[in-house]
């Protein structure tokens, strides 16, 4: 067999897999539970008995998807979001014995349990041993009233109806799990059970495909040979196969081999890569993506060394993308990234790393946000264990690790990932129309089925468990909560924008149930949201009713800065930037960014691009003059993100290389691109040169990028010894049109920005609240940040009982143009 390696792991060669067509198919409305029928009126018309892990209880996963229900099930017909799920009084418990068999609580481990394999038991068994993430009681408190949120909100009362009902989904929800699934501790294990599991006797392979008429596992271990190895399907369309270890004790599929199950569907014979796949490779020189078999002998298997950072009061964020990590064009590795790029987070000032395009996705160029595989982390960079290195280093340096998590969508591939898995348009995805995202040209799931619930959670589970993330940033999640997904919708901020007809109730729920699970399971875990809409609720949590995320992105501050940026700074409105940064919505927290990944991709310009443009060229050395509008985009650069970090949020976050200005835009390595009318988009004859980051511009001392990112790793340490972004002080005190300047506190120190273009003010009065003598704590005209150095760092100014801006006590200050000043009372330096 042709074999080639990958960061050390040697792996075989890809075959071309086959494709499917999608069909279409009705949607049910309504939460999709699994079918089982119940006898009490107005229960669960659909569970699962299926508990991995949990006592007394072995669980086969099945479960239904809209029109491939089994038939023993009643029809639903609601249309109506609010209607309730009913089973007739007379209908019986109907459970199959080799379904589910209930056991003593205090059954052997070695007993053979009737209905159930002796395999599939040790599979069980082996899984309940597996080594925890921390050694820590694990409990998802249970649902609260969900009232609070009118405390917290008076004006949600007018949406009692919609949010009640909502909780309610919610609190039924977690009932069902809680009652047939043993939990959402053990409900959120599904890769224990669904996909490839080990035991001492052999491999389980399970795969939930209902709308295949049959199915086989093929791979390099069986020569591909469709006829080797035929799967049996259970009635709720769960697909297994058991192979025993060879005589010599080894296992029947080795480890690194590609791996395929080949199915018959309504759309004709097709290859797929399992599901539940934990690592994919595309061979060099083809286009589909194998499966890979991972489960490397335990010598080769990384051990984590470091305890997960706790929580910080402020999270100081640093997003990055692995694969254009590197100064070179190239792909860069875990490795490098490990051992070049997070000792200079660390050094920047910055206590979090979030780390994009984790999932495997076939095309390099969507970021990572068109997943493949949902299991898998991507083999461009390297194996399952390198990734586990970056993440145990970042750990040794006190660095938290967050993951860009995608479920709000996934690719459209068929070769390579969920769509069309089983033949069918609505496997894991709403049916027709609604099922597919007309902007991104991807697929988006179900959230009301029971399996596609089962998959996401356990999913989310996966990389906290086995990665140690720790936590996610949760991308599109507008695109979730909206059944117009927020596109061609403006938000005004009235409520009915937010609890209306349009909003998936499905979707919010199983946000709500995924936020249970990351702050029950995992205590310091965070979870942060980008919404674009601003609804309430968002970041309150569950069981006062909210949607429970940690933080949102506060994605109206690069907006905002967009819009300036197009404009003459001389007509900016400092109440505007006042009030666009401090519109947050009590007590629910946000990362603040003035630019992200977004600002940075071709087609687009970055802050420093929009300032100083194609002067960047060539005035960025020392060693020549620098002309008015590097002098101008150097001053407002600064400022632009110090004012952001000051006003905007709880936390703050910078894409890689923002820091410094990183000159141009991403453009990922792409050929030309033919569109349906006939017009062509040319490519960039598959480049790497824009997709690379310029880190050596920033570390070179004699290029004007050096200030600021001097400028950035001081604001960052400034955070750090302060805490001014999670002080409950916040006091703007003066935003004053005529002279372009804003001052506030935040915490205990004074914030004074002069953004007027020529004007410098002596002798300028700053209102403050605690009397007693201040010093310069940051200066972003210091010469060490590319300034003119026009202040006195060694001054003191002492306050005086002088009222002013609505403050009992005031100094007097130079300020100078274009210059943002931080000061802290002696006492606290």
């Amino acid at each position: 067999m042709a074999s080639f390696a990958v960061s050390g792991a040697r792996l075989g060669v890809v075959r071309p897999g086959g494709g499917a067509a999608r069909s279409g198919g009705e949607r049910r409305s309504g939460v999709d539970l699994p079918p089982v029928l119940f006898r009490r009126k107005d229960s669960f018309s659909r569970t699962v008995l299926s508990c991995a892990g949990a006592p007394g209880k072995v669980l086969v996963p099945g479960g239904g998807n809209d029109d491939l229900l089994s038939s023993a099930e009643p029809a639903v017909d609601n249309p109506v979001q609010s209607e309730q799920l009913e089973v007739p009084d007379e209908a019986e418990l109907v459970v199959e014995e080799s379904l589910a068999v209930e056991v003593e609580e205090k059954t052997e481990p070695s007993q053979v349990i009737e209905g159930v394999s002796e395999t599939e038991t040790d599979v069980l068994a082996v899984a309940s041993k597996a080594p925890l993430m921390e050694e820590k009681p694990r409990v998802v408190p249970p649902p609260g009233d969900g009232q609070r949120i009118y405390q917290i909100d008076p004006m949600l009362e007018g949406f009692r109806n919609h949010l009640d009902y909502r909780y309610s989904e919610y609190k039924r929800m977690r009932a069902a799990i809680d009652q047939h699934e043993g939990g959402l501790d053990a409900f959120s294990r599904g890769y224990e059970k669904l996909g490839f599991t080990r035991s001492a006797e052999g491999i389980t392979y399970r795969e939930w495909a209902p709308g295949a008429h049959s199915a086989a596992l093929v791979g390099d271990f069986n020569n591909w040979n469709p006829n080797a190895d035929t799967m049996t399907r259970n009635e709720y369309g769960t697909w297994e196969i058991f192979l025993p270890n060879n005589a010599d004790g080894s296992p029947a599929i080795p480890h690194g081999s590609r791996v395929k199950i080949r199915m018959d569907t309504p759309s004709g014979v097709k290859d797929s890569i399992p599901a539940w796949i934990k690592f994919s490779v595309q061979a060099p020189g083809e286009i589909p993506y194998n499966g890979i078999y991972y489960d490397p002998p335990e010598e080769e298997k990384y051990v984590f060394k470091h305890p997960q950072p706790k929580r910080p009061k402020s999270l100081r964020i640093y997003e990055s993308h692995v694969g254009m990590s590197s100064p070179e064009p190239k792909i860069n590795t875990y490795a490098n990234f490990r051992d070049e790029v997070l000792p200079r987070i660390k050094r920047l000032g910055y206590n979090a790393v979030q780390i994009m395009a984790i999932q495997e996705h076939s095309y390099y160029a969507s970021f990572g946000y068109h997943v493949t595989n949902f299991f898998a982390p991507s083999s461009r960079f390297g194996t399952p264990e390198d990734l586990k290195s970056l993440i145990d280093k970042a750990h040794e340096l006190g660095l938290l690790v967050l993951m860009d998590i995608v479920h709000s969508h996934a690719s459209n591939n068929t070769l390579d990932g969920l769509n069309g898995f089983d033949g069918t348009d609505m496997h894991y995805f709403h049916g027709g129309p609604r099922g597919h995202h007309w902007m991104w040209d991807s697929r988006l799931f179900n959230y009301g089925s029971w399996e596609v619930l089962r998959f996401l959670l356990s999913n989310a589970r996966w990389w906290l468990e086995e990665y140690k993330f720790d936590g996610f940033r949760f991308d599109g999640v507008t695109s979730m909560m909206y059944t117009h997904h927020g596109l061609q919708v403006a938000f005004t901020g009235n409520y009915g924008e937010y609890f209306g007809f349009a909003t998936d109730v499905d979707a919010v729920v199983y946000l709500m149930l995924v936020n249970d699970l990351i702050h029950g399971l995992y205590p310091e875990a965070v979870a942060i949201g980008e919404d674009v809409s601003g609804m309430p609720t968002f970041c309150i949590p569950v069981q006062d009713g909210g949607v429970g995320f940690d933080y949102r992105l506060h994605m109206a501050a690069p907006d905002k800065w967009i819009e300036l940026l197009k404009q003459s700074d001389e007509y900016w409105k400092m109440g505007d930037i006042v009030h666009t940064l401090t519109n947050r919505r009590w007590l629910e927290k946000c990362v603040t960014y003035a630019e992200s990944h977004d600002q940075a991709l071709v087609g687009d310009k970055t802050i420093a691009f929009w300032l100083m443009d194609k002067d960047m060229y060539d005035f960025m050395a020392l060693d020549r003059p620098s002309t008015p509008r590097i002098d101008r985009g150097i001053a407002l650069h600064k400022m632009i993100r110090l004012v952001t970090m000051g006003l905007g949020g709880e936390g703050y976050l910078n894409f890689m290389g923002n820091e410094f200005g990183h000159p141009e835009w991403i453009d990922f390595p792409r050929g030309p691109q033919s569109l349906p009318n006939g017009s062509v988009i040319p490519g960039n004859n598959y480049s790497y040169d824009k997709c690379r980051r310029r880190f050596d511009l920033g570390d070179a001392d004699y290029l004007r990028y050096h200030g600021m990112q001097e400028f950035d790793q001081a604001m960052q340490h400034l955070e750090e010894k302060y805490e001014f972004m999670t002080s409950d002080h916040q006091y703007v005190s003066r935003k004053h049109e005529e002279d372009k300047v804003i001052i506030f506190e935040r915490g205990n120190l004074v914030f004074v920005f002069n953004f007027h273009w020529s004007n410098s003010y002596f002798d300028y009065r700053v209102g403050c609240f605690k009397p007693g003598k201040y010093k310069i704590v940051l200066d972003s005209d210091d010469g060490l940040f590319g300034g003119f150095s026009r202040l006195d760092h060694e001054a003191e100014y002492f306050t005086a009982d002088w009222p002013h801006d609505n403050r009992p006590c005031s100094f007097s200050v130079y300020a100078p143009s274009r210059t943002a000043v931080v000061y802290a009372l002696a006492e606290d330096e």
